[in-house]
This record gives structure tokens, sequence and C-alpha cells, in this order.
């Protein structure tokens, strides 16, 4: 089916923002006496806070009752970071630009909180240009699980056939294959040689590199 358009995931992917994460996860487990290597934050990266904050409490024996009030506090010291320190990824300029002349309609799709969203569709000037914007935040399921992709096309009206999906983590590629959309990887450099992202149908080192011989590869 021929593309129309275009959905795209939010942290390390438009905005350098998982170091901010791990950075706010730090800190807030440190209280409950929990420290993560960088391999460990590697194994939940993609997932939503609330898997992410579960998953190693629960490890850690850290009871159940606390483990809304830690990702709420993660949550909060993040956005915080994010605001003060985030950074644009290389090529999201260039990326946006490509798609705009092609008149593709244009959607958000993350595992990370509304608020995130609504502070990207500002700083980076995109609000006008979005079509539709999902968070994974509240549904049942979160990436791996295709809903957030498949909202985010329902919202724009369009097949998911016919979306091409920009992902960094290796939770999202499988949610958008999952949602029989076409995915292209931008994983992070410490990751690029892993052999997992062979499930995409392309794989990039930056945003900066995508062209219209990668879109004409993708749209056959």
């Amino acid at each position: 089916m021929e593309k129309s358009a275009v959905i795209f995931d939010i942290d390390g992917l438009l905005i350098n923002s998982e170091p901010l994460w791990n950075k706010a996860a730090t800190e807030i487990f440190r209280q409950y006496g929990i420290q993560l290597s960088e391999e460990q934050y590697t194994i939940t990266t993609g997932l939503r806070s609330k898997e992410f904050v579960a998953h190693w409490l629960h490890l850690n024996k850290v009871p159940a009752s606390e483990y809304d009030r830690a990702e709420q506090k993660i949550i909060t010291l993040a956005l915080e970071l994010i605001d003060k320190d985030a950074t644009l990824m290389p090529g999201v300029e260039s990326v946006f630009d490509f798609f705009l002349k092609k008149e593709f309609k244009m959607g958000l799709a993350t595992s990370s909180p509304i608020e995130l969203v609504e502070w990207v569709k500002d700083k980076l000037g995109i609000r006008k240009y979005i079509h539709a914007s999902c968070s994974a935040q509240h549904l049942p399921f979160a990436k791996p699980h295709p809903q957030v992709y498949l909202d985010c096309a329902a919202a724009m009206h369009t097949s998911p056939l016919a979306c091409i999906c920009f992902e960094d983590s290796f939770y999202g590629m499988i949610a958008a294959k999952a949602a029989r959309m076409t995915c292209v990887v931008v994983p992070s450099a410490e990751h690029l040689k892993l052999e997992h992202w062979g499930a995409a149908d392309l794989k990039l080192s930056s945003l900066q590199n995508f062209g219209a011989l990668h879109f004409n590869r993708l749209n056959q």
C-alpha cells in the first residue's frame, strides 16, 4: 500500500531525553536503596514509566504500595530535567520538512506521559503539523503492544499499512511491526549493531541520513 502518514516516537528519537529519564530514575531509586547499571537501564528502555518502575521495584522487593508514588516522583523530576536540558536530536527538522513537503499526515505515538507529548509539540513548534498524538500512559498495555500505534493511525483516519513509523527502541519497533506498519529504527550509537534490529524495514544511524532513496524503498 502506498504510504500517506508518518508516526514518530519521542524519547530518544526526537529529543535526547533518555539520559534525563535515567537520571531522574537514579535519583528516586536511590531513595529505595536501588542502583541500576547502564546495562540494566537498557533492558527496560522503551517501556512506559509504570512498567519500568514496577519491574525494578518488584525485583528489589519494594512494596507494591510504593509503585505509583515512585513513578510520579520520577515523572515529575524527569519533566523538569527535560524542560531544562533536553536537546533536539540531529535530523529532526530535515525529516519533518521531508514529510511536510510530501503532504503526509503526521502523528506522535509514545509510551511517555501526555505532558511530554504536549511539551514536545510546543518546544519543537510542530503543533500545527501534527494530525494526531497518542500516549500509552493510560492504556491497558503499552509498547511492545501495538495499541498506541493503532490508535494513532485511527485518529488520522489512515490504514496502519499506509504508515511509516520512526523508532529508537526495541519495544517500539516490535509495537510498530505488530501494528503492521513500516518501521524505521534509529538506535543509539552504542546499540546500533545489535542483531535484533533485523525486524525493522530500515535501520539508520541518524534521522539526518533519511532521504528520498530510503523513502522510495519503503514506499514500494
